[in-house]
């Protein structure tokens, strides 16, 4: 049989036939694992985790085979409930593959300790600024009998007496004890010890 007649022969076209429907099943079969391994049409929408408490966040995402990873806590906010969901990353609405990690950052449970630094007669301007950057509040203002004006003589916080390495609450009130100025200089806050020692040293000698 000449080469020819094979190519246009019934059995020669069959057998292309059956090479073609193969060929097409095989590709339908490599599209279609394809399509599984890569979950190319399975797309999760990610849910709202703000204000969630952690264990209730984490059996959500679980729910739609996504999982939680804990970043950090972030400072109080007050108007987010304690140890709830602050932060998420893919926000809230984006369209993830299934097993997509969310990453979240928690509400810290309250205001973190401020250390009250050193202010003994230093003026009020100058520990008024040293407390706000500290992220405390200032409260009231007392004035007492002083020679300098302004300068701290105490700091309390709800009538206790504050003092240099106390431990307050951030966002606190601090009030001010501050002298007036209006005390003169009038020898009187001398120190007189050293004079009444000589003085009685000098009696005592015949």
């Amino acid at each position: 049989m000449s080469l020819r007649k094979f190519l246009t022969s019934k059995v020669f076209l069959i057998q292309i036939g059956i090479a073609l429907g193969i060929s097409i099943v095989l590709i339908f079969l490599l599209m279609k694992f394809l399509d599984i391994q890569t979950k190319h049409e399975e797309e999760i929408k990610v849910p709202d985790l703000s204000k969630m408490q952690l264990k209730i966040a984490k059996e959500k995402l679980a729910e739609l085979n996504l999982e939680l990873i804990l970043l950090d806590t972030v400072d109080f906010k007050p108007d987010m409930p304690p140890y709830s969901v602050v932060e998420q990353d893919p926000k809230a609405g984006n369209n993830v593959k299934s097993g997509r990690k969310i990453y979240i950052k928690l509400n810290s449970g309250e205001y973190d300790d401020v250390t009250i630094p050193d202010f003994k007669d230093k003026t009020y301007r100058q520990i008024s600024a040293n407390l706000k950057s500290l992220g405390l509040h200032e409260g009231k203002k007392i004035y007492r009998p002083s020679i300098a004006k302004d300068v701290v003589l105490q700091l309390m916080q709800n009538g206790k007496k504050l003092k240099k390495g106390d431990k307050v609450k951030k966002t606190s009130k601090i009030d001010f004890v501050l002298g007036d100025g209006k005390e003169l200089f009038n020898g009187s806050n001398i120190n007189t010890d050293n004079e009444t020692s000589t003085t009685n040293d000098n009696e005592n000698q015949p």
